[in-house]
């Protein structure tokens, strides 16, 4: 048995497909299916079941599937070591950024890295909360930046990064545009332009309006802070944005107005994978974020 049998199984397993998997790993179905025949002749047991609509994996290739996750994974590791002694500073980050965030929050802290480490190359992955956790523990991510931190952290590493007071966008022919600060009940008859609901960030505006009494009169959604800025722009309502995105809006038609007190803040955290090979140019990007005041 050596490493490319084990490899080629997963990916059968992954697919349920001999032909899908044969397409993934660039090879001839009938040479894919001859070394997953090999390997079952080897460990003397069937490790699919070939029905006629749906290929399945039997008790044994369950068992298998396990251990060979976790073969794959120490490989992966062995290899990822050897690269970094071979190049240390020399790498690939992908970085998923949920788009409310955008590079408002931390585009100093990749500037300074880039200049650090110039021959590393970074990609950046806009997507939500949800599917940035899924990409991390996958393997799709190598760092996610999430709004809120999850509550169950058994399977990623965390760290704050910062927190963010929310501060209130209107347009500068509203009444409320005449105030320098503003109460958080003072708003309740207003339209809100609100973040889509499977942002942490609508959750928490909502709780915030119940805890003072009233529901939000939402008019529109979005995930795109830009559009959000647009239909204040066009009086449609008002808007909520963390301060670091309210002061760097250039738009003489909106004025952002800091809240009397801090009712709402956007929290934002750093994940990683647990129990995974952190290769050096991720282990210096995370060092850096630390340290560095976003």
């Amino acid at each position: 048995m050596d490493i490319r049998q084990v490899e080629y199984f997963a990916e059968v397993a992954r697919q349920l497909s001999f032909t899908r998997a044969a397409a993934v790993l660039h090879i001839s179905q009938p040479s894919l299916s001859k070394t997953i025949k090999k390997l079952e002749t080897e460990l003397g047991a069937p490790l699919f079941y070939r029905g006629a609509k749906q290929l399945e994996l039997t008790d044994a290739g369950q068992a298998f599937l396990v251990n060979a996750k976790t073969v794959l994974d120490a490989f992966e590791n062995l290899t990822s070591e050897l690269n970094d002694v071979i190049d240390l500073k020399k790498g690939e980050i992908k970085i998923g950024i949920p788009p409310i965030i955008g590079a408002a929050f931390f585009s100093k802290l990749i500037s300074n890295f880039k200049e650090a480490y110039p021959s590393i190359n970074m990609i950046l992955n806009e997507v939500g909360s949800n599917k940035i956790k899924h990409g991390v523990s996958e393997g799709e991510l190598d760092i996610g930046l999430i709004c809120n931190l999850p509550i169950q952290k058994e399977n990623f590493n965390t760290i704050k990064l910062l927190k963010d007071p929310l501060m209130l966008i209107v347009h500068k022919d509203s009444p409320l545009a005449q105030r320098e600060e503003i109460d958080f009940p003072r708003i309740e008859k207003e339209p809100f332009i609100m973040y889509r609901n499977d942002f942490s960030l609508h959750d928490r505006i909502i709780e915030a309006c119940e805890s003072h009494g009233y529901y939000p009169n939402v008019v529109c959604e979005s995930s795109q802070k830009d559009f959000m800025i647009e239909m204040v722009e066009a009086k449609l309502g008002i808007a909520l944005l963390p301060s670091k995105i309210c002061v760097k809006i250039n738009n003489d038609k909106i004025k952002a107005i800091p809240f009397t007190r801090s009712v709402v803040n956007l929290e934002l955290g750093m994940i990683w994978k647990k129990d995974k090979y952190v290769p050096h140019a991720v282990r210096e990007f995370i060092a850096m974020s630390e340290s560095f005041s976003i």
